[in-house]
Formats: structure tokens, sequence, C-alpha cells
């Protein structure tokens, strides 16, 4: 069964690489245009010509999304550009790793403002795009389902030893996202959530390779895995392997399609089988 997007906007967070330009892929794939956004420009160029090379519609929006600012810029642009916002991928984000006695403060915060803060404004930005917009829909008798689809972590469902940030910003996603279901199913909005276990990206590759140091605010941040427990980890994961960017982007795109018109409020597990 194929399953068409033509028609559809959508706008994915952290869609510079990895699993944001994975899931920004099988969208526009699917038909969908495409707002891609990401801090890393470069990135973003290479993931917008890629789409564009394949036929696709697809605009690049570079920028910090901590920055209050940026995610109000990013749903003005996606809207204006492509006509309408049909879709919404808060993906974006990063780990820092510490055990609890030596996670500074700002750290923490870190995790909170790129987990569930960015997620909030980028939602609260389309509010009223959204709102508006189903109103009057409704009135007009061709009620529209638009999807939102936040990314959490089984350590945001289980918790994860040396990641207080990472599991507290991922824990409050969920409860972001079960509110906004309750809130937004009146406007013919299903809110989701799936939680990533392992997938191949460089947040799990071992901690002394390059492409795991990462430039935060102007701090450098390492965001891979001891080499040691990265094996250690994959070996219970119950399918015999970490998963791919194309696998997360799978399970997202169930959200991002229309058989999950009547889905709202609920976590996706996708890991594999593992649990921390």
């Amino acid at each position: 069964m194929h399953i068409s997007l033509a028609g559809r906007a959508a706008l994915v967070t952290g869609a510079g690489r990895g699993i944001g330009r994975a899931i920004a892929t099988l969208l526009s794939e699917s038909g969908a245009a495409v707002a891609l956004v990401d801090v890393d420009e470069a990135a973003l160029e290479e993931t917008q010509a890629a789409l564009i090379a394949g036929g696709s519609k697809a605009i690049s929006i570079s920028g910090d999304l901590t920055k209050p600012e940026i995610p109000e810029q990013a749903v003005a642009r996606a809207v204006k550009e492509l006509g309408s916002l049909d879709i919404v991928v808060n993906n974006a984000g990063y780990t820092w790793d510490s055990v609890i006695q030596k996670t500074r403060d700002d750290q923490f915060q870190a995790m909170l403002d790129i987990h569930v803060v960015t997620p909030f404004r980028m939602l609260r930005a389309a509010s009223n795009w959204i709102r508006e917009t189903a109103k009057r829909e409704t009135a007009e008798g061709r009620p529209v389902m638009r999807k939102v689809v936040n990314i959490t972590s089984i350590s945001g469902i289980d918790g994860n030893a040396g990641q207080s940030g990472y599991s507290a910003g991922k824990a409050a996603v969920v409860g972001l996202t079960k509110t906004l279901a309750k809130e937004w199913g009146r406007y013919n909005v299903n809110v989701n959530a799936v939680a990533f276990g392992l997938i191949d990206t460089r947040l799990i590759k071992p901690m002394d390779d390059p492409d795991t140091l990462i430039e935060v605010g102007g701090k450098q941040v390492h965001v891979g895995m001891q080499a040691a427990v990265r094996e250690q980890a994959s070996r219970t994961i119950p399918l015999g392997r970490v998963g791919t960017p194309d696998d997360a982007a799978k399970a997202v795109f169930f959200f991002c399609s229309p058989l999950s018109d009547y889905v709202t409020g609920e976590v996706l597990i996708c890991s594999g089988g593992a649990r921390f």
C-alpha cells in the first residue's frame, strides 16, 4: 500500500543529518513539501539539495532552535513558503551525559532547552495558525487532520544512568505530547511521540570518533558513547542490532500518515525491543 502525502507541508527539526534527514527524506518521497530546520547550515544545505534533486520541494531554515525567536521564525517561513503546515516533527536534540554529581546547572538546563523547551516554543508558535485554519476548514465542511510527532527516548521512559538531564528532557516531552493531544484534538490534530532506543547516529558512535565532538552555544560537547558501553548495550537488543535512521523514520512516518488519524496522545517505542 502506497501512502501519499501529496499536498501536505511538513516541518522537521534537526533535519540536517541522521534521523532528521531520514524523516525528511521519507516524507518528501511520499509527496510532502518539507521545511528543514537545523543549526548546522552545511548539513542542512546538503539535505535540501538531495531532496530537490529527487524532485521534492524543500526549504532550509538555519538557526539555533534554543533561541526564543527561531521557532517563531521557522513556523512563519514554513507557512509563507509552503502555504500550509500539516506535519510538525520535533526531532532536534543531542546528548550531554554525566553522572549527577558531575552535571553542571548549564549542562542540565541545555538538555531541557533543546528537548522540551524548543518543542514547546515550536508548537506554541504554530498554535494560532493551526487553530484558526482548523476552525475555518471545519466551518467549510472540509476538516483536515494534521500531525505533530515529538521525539523522545527510552531514556525518557525508563531513565538511564549518566543521563539525568537528557532523560528529564525526554520525559518532559512526553507530558507535553499528552497535554497537546488533549488541547488540540478539537482542531483535528494528532499529537504523538516516538521513543527511540539505540539508533546508529553520531549520538551513539564511540567517543573517540571526531564526529562526536560538536559545538553547542560556544561549548565543545562529546555526544557519543564509550565503546564498551555501546557494545554492552547493543547485546541487549532482542532484534540483535542497533536501529538505522531509516528504521527510526518509518516509525515516525506512521504518526505522520493517515494511518494514525484515530491515534493521539501515544508513545511508540522504536528500540528493537530494548529497554535500558
